[in-house]
């Protein structure tokens, strides 16, 4: 005995199983390390047969653990990691350890039966570990949801790069498997407070998945764990009513019914993104935390194919070409703000070189998306250039009016999406309007220029228009209908997001110009009744110079009036500012001449004109008080549309 050497290396004391080195040298701590250096192919004289005794031992130790949860074996499957989690350690210390072995003896002697002999054990191992990974995985479905993995506090922090994309987590969940046994085991339906239930069944599956890739089997788990996580994704995203619509589809499709798809896909592309795939990438770098190699390939084969998918119909929505009207262009820019929002989140989830086709995918539905929407934006420009409609016959807010600036006021709620749009394709646009109507003093850099210049572009087309459209036979009139519809423009720009784009020297001038349109009309469509008074109506005139006047001015407000009965002030504040006005100019000095003459003629009826007084100033303020309330007369509809936008 004196020839042997009791001082073993440290290495022969680590690969033994509990119960074996443990029973002669002391309590110790069952090794997790699954990468064991190999002994020398020679041990030393004396070393050898101790060292074989502890393989054999460990192979005897191993086998008994296996055989005894072969469910071949037993008529009923009964979950190792169910109910007594100290089994379900033991069964991974076990494979681990004959794990160990085998390379002990491949190094030593690759012929050898007991090396045959752990083999055989390994692979009826494998296979329960498979099973138990396989129930976990389908057993905890609701636990595992994306969406309980994803908003858990510690996965819920920001991230800077893809190196600690979910190191919380792998940390969390490394703790929760290091975790005392009788922390984890479950009485009656409750768990213990320090983790929650899908941190058990994470810890379970890295526990599983650790064991099966250091023993050579990383296929086998992958494989499981790809079957079954691949399903859940592809389920979610039909729950959620993504679908594969093909270019040629697209194009035969009633707009409505891809209007409800696109509706639909709007809010199911952020919980995928921001939920499902982010959800699904943790799960998966948890779970084969041990291999990043492998937890980069199985996230890709599950997730690739439906990821790419989900981009799809905002890519063929920007090519189909066919079916691109102006109207159209919201439901392009939700789905442009949408991936532009969810980029970060899309560059973070899908970082792996193996998965550029995502990405790839997503950055080609903007490119096109940005195409439909400059087409959309000149389709816009163009119709109402070439819009031929009628004005309305009471001079009120014309029908393109309304569309134009609806349209607008649409589009400056995109402002963002718009400005990147458009940034690179400046408007080329020569006009006589000073520099002050392109740009806004608000205007912060050059995609908030390049979109102002655009909306004040576009607003000055449709000015140019109704000015075209207001020439009519009556120049009150068409002053009128000038006032109203720039009125009704500037009131859009100034209520709405379009002001901050314009800003307030743009509102000020044109609100100018409403007053000025306003002053032209009371001038040309009054100035015929005001003038049939003497300018000092207290001036001592003959009696017939007096008669004449009232006859004048009876005739010329009984003309006017029934002409303008039918006239249209929409805005209340201008139609009551502008009643205002023509009572001021035309109530007071009838008043005044009224008072002075009216008993010389009342009763007194004149030569085909019936009373010569014919109205008392309180019968005036009552008829002006009635006027500009009618509705707009015929040919006031324009062949332009603008359907309800796609809004979120």
């Amino acid at each position: 005995m004196e020839d042997q050497d009791y001082n073993l290396p440290l290495l022969y004391l680590e690969i033994g199983p509990v119960g074996t080195v443990s029973a002669l040298f002391g309590p110790s701590t069952p090794s997790h390390h699954s990468n064991c250096v190999s002994p020398p192919t020679t041990p030393p004289r004396g070393h050898r047969n101790f060292s074989d005794t502890i393989m054999e031992e460990n192979i005897d130790y191993a086998e008994s653990i296996i055989k005894k949860w072969d469910f071949d074996t037993h008529a009923q499957f009964t979950p190792l990691f169910a109910d007594d989690r100290n089994e379900a350690q033991i069964f991974l210390e076990a494979v681990k350890s004959l794990q160990s072995t085998m390379h002990y003896y491949v190094k030593l002697n690759s012929n050898s039966c007991k090396l045959i002999r752990a083999q055989k054990l390994m692979p009826i191992a494998i296979k329960r570990l498979e099973k138990e990974f396989t129930v976990i995985l389908t057993s905890n479905r609701k636990k595992l949801d994306s969406e309980s993995v994803s908003s858990g506090s510690s996965r819920a922090s920001a991230r800077t790069n893809d190196s600690d994309f979910c190191q919380d987590e792998i940390s969390q969940v490394e703790d929760c498997d290091t975790t005392s046994s009788s922390t984890l085991t479950r009485d009656g339906d409750s768990i213990s407070e320090a983790v929650s239930a899908s941190d058990i069944a994470i810890a379970d599956l890295k526990s599983i998945a650790d064991c099966m890739i250091v023993s050579g089997y990383g296929k086998e788990c992958v494989d499981v764990y790809r079957l079954i996580r691949k399903s859940i994704i592809d389920e979610t995203l039909y729950n959620l009513g993504i679908e594969k619509l093909s270019h040629s589809k697209m194009q035969k499709m009633e707009w409505n019914v891809l209007e409800a798809k696109i509706k639909k896909w709007l809010r199911a592309v952020r919980v995928a993104v921001k939920t499902l795939f982010y959800g699904e990438r943790i799960l998966c770098d948890v779970v084969f935390s041990s291999s990043e190699k492998t937890a980069e390939s199985c996230f890709a084969e599950i997730s690739r194919d439906a990821a790419v998918n989900l981009f799809v119909l905002a890519d063929n929505f920007g090519k189909s070409k066919k079916i691109l009207s102006p109207e159209k262009v919201f439901p392009a820019l939700d789905m442009y703000e949408a991936i532009s929002e969810l980029w970060p989140e899309i560059e973070a989830v899908f970082s792996h070189e193996s998965l550029a086709a995502v990405r790839s995918q997503a950055t080609a539905a903007l490119v096109k998306l940005s195409e439909a929407v400059r087409i959309m934006l000149t389709q816009f420009e163009a119709a109402v250039k070439k819009d031929t409609s009628k004005p309305p016959s009471g001079g009120g807010v014309h029908p393109l009016t309304r569309y134009v600036m609806n349209f607008l006021v649409f589009l400056a709620d995109y402002s963002g999406a718009v400005s990147d749009i458009i940034t690179d394709c400046p408007l080329d646009a020569r006009s006589p309007l000073p520099e002050f109507f392109f740009f806004s003093p608000n205007s912060e850099g050059p995609a908030a220029a390049s979109l102002t210049a655009r909306v004040t572009w576009l607003m000055f087309v449709l000015l140019c228009k109704l000015d075209g459209k207001a020439v009519t036979n009556d120049v009150a009139l068409s002053y009128l209908f000038l006032a109203n519809n720039l009125n009704y423009v500037v009131s859009k720009v100034q209520n709405s997001n379009l002001g901050l784009l314009i800003g307030h020297e743009w509102i000020w001038k044109n609100r100018s110009k409403v007053n000025q349109y306003l002053a032209n009309y009371e001038k040309m469509g009054w100035s015929k009744v005001i003038s049939s008074l003497p300018e000092c109506p207290t001036t001592v005139i003959s009696s017939d110079e007096a008669k004449d006047c009232f006859v004048r001015f009876n005739l010329g407000f009984d003309e006017i009036y029934k002409k303008q009965a039918s006239w249209v002030i929409p805005d209340p504040k201008m139609r009551d500012d502008v009643k205002k006005s023509l009572t001021q100019k035309l109530v007071p000095n009838y008043r005044a001449f009224y008072q002075n003459h009216r008993e010389k003629y009342n009763g007194v009826v004149g030569v085909g004109v019936g009373l010569i007084v014919r109205y008392a100033p309180e019968d005036l303020s009552s008829y002006l008080s009635d006027l500009f309330f009618a509705a707009a007369g015929p040919g006031g509809s324009t062949s332009l549309t603008l359907s309800s936008r796609g809004r979120k």
